[in-house]
């Protein structure tokens, strides 16, 4: 019988290459250290060679140490590539092993919005965040594009393609390593929506015989300048006459010229990493159909959308070389800025209506490659399935994405018709608002595309809202009960079918209204047709469940008390909690009660 060859986990695979790409920055780091070295002996060499022979035996050192120079710049280059490749495999090592909190990589912070009906409370976005551990995305609309994932579902034939096309990215990490080696560590500058407004705007139309007759006039008047050098009475003539033409043309240009170069400035900032995104893209073949459409996109009349971006890349660094004092001496003779504006309008009346289409698939496919990142290190996470003919989430052995498969214990909710309803009981630190944040997190990817933390998860089309970490706000006027209910209305009004999380409700009144309202409220989300779980320390909610069964149900975590410490299982059980660790709890950090 023939040996099935076993494929290697994730981490060892991360951990081999490491080591490669470790080895090859030492050979590179040698390169330079010898280059440097001869560089040195080559110049001793046309020191040597000006002082004891004749001058013109210098060209041979001096064609040999600008050989040196290329040589070094380029091992350099590869040595640079090499440390970020370093940085993309101490990346991966960290997720695996649950370090990658203190990563100084872009966590998502600024996509926080304290009115998402559960971004917060399931820490979506920020330190120690879902965004944080999934996003791989080189450029911002890569990251934008996942943030918006995260935070709205998708219909389910868009997560069904999604699901196809990770699926085909998951075992290409050559291809996420050449992303990753492209830039600095940071997200490129470029922003998407300016740029897209620029390039989208009516391009400013130039005559044609201006177009033309510009860079003659700029070699008329360097040529008669060089002539002007010559001390040649008549160049002096010429000079002023092609000077005077050009005056005519462009100060009527003037004002057009600066609103173009005004105009591009911001939008056109970085395209660098843009463009060598693009070309990585363009050399690579898809065959989902998601993928095909997006890989397709970057195709334009015959010529790769890497290189017209690339084209503009140069024309904007020609314009900013306009601070050079060789530039801003000869400038206004060769008519430098009118030239370049006359040449970016071309382009964008060119290439604008194509600006779109690049920037949407690189975005995609970023965030495409950051769910197959996290698809394939994590290979045990299978895809949900879904149902529409239903309001169902069903998940089989769900653990928490941000804990550490060690420390994650998993539980299996099913809220499936009849049963629409879970109250959760159970003592402090019991995990009860662990299993609300595991199956918020897991919807969240579910609804995103991603693989789930599960054995099995099957769901329907889903609003999501949660109410676990509601907290007042200063700057909206609001105490912490005031943004509680307002949450609260906001889940209620979701559209449905609607998943609801709400933890300890109305906390901050009393006990009758409490009871009173977290009833009525949990009637009216029913009623509508919502499912969802509620926890709760207050046991008058929870025999609610009773009054509703069989459309709801209670559930509990319960603690017990070893050797003076109290031991948690985090394992969910039927039925109502029989026992409070409220003052164990408070005896055990050193209170008298």
């Amino acid at each position: 019988m023939p040996l099935i060859e076993k494929k290697a986990p994730p981490r060892e695979i991360y951990i081999e290459r490491l080591a490669e790409r470790t080895k090859l920055l030492k050979t590179f780091d040698r390169r330079q250290a010898n280059l440097g070295a001869l560089r040195l002996l080559i110049f001793l060499v046309a020191a040597a060679i000006l002082w004891y022979t004749h001058w013109y035996w210098i060209g041979v050192p001096v064609a040999l140490f600008i050989i040196l120079v290329w040589l070094q710049a380029r091992a350099e280059r590869n040595a640079e590539c090499t440390r970020r490749a370093i940085r993309f495999y101490e990346r991966g090592i960290a997720r695996l092993d649950h370090r990658w909190q203190t990563d100084p990589a872009e966590n998502g912070q600024r996509f926080t919005d304290p009115h998402h009906p559960c971004a917060a409370d399931l820490d979506l976005f920020g330190r120690a965040s879902l965004f944080q551990l999934l996003s791989t995305a080189r450029t911002r609309g890569g990251e934008e594009r996942l943030a918006n994932w995260l935070k709205s579902a998708a219909p389910v034939a868009t997560l069904r393609a999604r699901h196809e096309a990770i699926n085909e990215l998951r075992p290409l990490l050559d291809l996420r390593e050449s992303l990753a080696i492209l830039g600095d560590d940071v997200a490129a500058g470029t922003n998407s929506a300016q740029l897209i407004h620029w390039a989208s705007a009516p391009p400013r139309t130039f005559p044609t015989w201006k177009r033309f007759t510009a860079p003659v006039l700029a070699a008329g008047a360097l040529a008669a300048l060089v002539w002007f050098l010559t001390d040649n009475p008549d160049a002096r003539i010429a000079l002023i006459a092609i000077g005077l033409i050009e005056a005519a043309l462009a100060v009527p240009l003037r004002t057009g010229v600066l609103d173009i170069v005004t105009a591009v400035e911001e939008p056109a900032h970085d395209l660098d990493l843009f463009a060598r995104i693009l070309a990585t893209l363009e050399t690579q073949q898809f065959r989902s159909p998601l993928l095909a459409t997006l890989r397709q996109s970057l195709d334009t009349e015959h010529r790769p959308a890497s290189a017209r971006i690339a084209q503009l890349r140069k024309l904007i660094e020609m314009l900013e070389s306009r601070e050079n004092p060789i530039v801003r001496a000869l400038g206004p003779i060769v008519l430098w800025t009118t030239q370049l504006a006359m040449a970016i309008e071309a382009w964008r009346a060119e290439n604008g209506p194509y600006i779109a289409a690049w920037l949407n698939a690189v975005s995609e496919i970023e965030a495409l490659s950051a769910l197959a990142s996290y698809a394939w290190e994590h290979p045990a996470d299978p895809f949900p399935e879904f149902r529409e003919d239903a309001t169902i989430f069903e998940g089989e052995d769900m653990g928490h994405p941000l804990l550490h498969e060690d420390r994650c214990v998993r539980n299996t909710v099913r809220l499936y018709d009849p049963l629409r309803l879970l109250i959760v009981s159970g003592s402090n630190m019991s995990g009860k608002s662990t299993l609300l944040r595991t199956i918020g997190v897991n919807a969240t990817l579910a609804l995103a595309g991603a693989p789930v933390r599960a054995k099995r998860l099957t769901l329907s089309p889903l609003s999501l809202g949660a109410s676990i970490q509601t907290t007042d706000s200063l700057e909206d006027g609001q105490s912490r009960f005031m943004a509680e209910i307002l949450r609260l209305k906001q889940i209620l009004e979701l559209p449905q079918p609607a998943l609801f999380l709400l933890d300890e409700l109305l906390g901050g009144t009393n006990s009758h209204d409490r009871a009173v309202g977290s009833e009525g409220l949990i009637r009216a989300l029913l009623a509508r047709g919502a499912i969802g779980l509620v926890t709760t320390h207050d046991l008058s909610l929870a025999r609610v469940a009773e009054d509703l069964a069989p459309g709801a149900a209670n559930v509990h975590f319960e603690d017990r008390l070893e050797d003076g410490r109290l031991v948690f299982d985090y394992t969910m059980r039927e039925g109502i909690v029989t026992r409070s660790n409220a003052l164990d709890l408070m005896r055990a950090v050193g209170l008298d009660v």
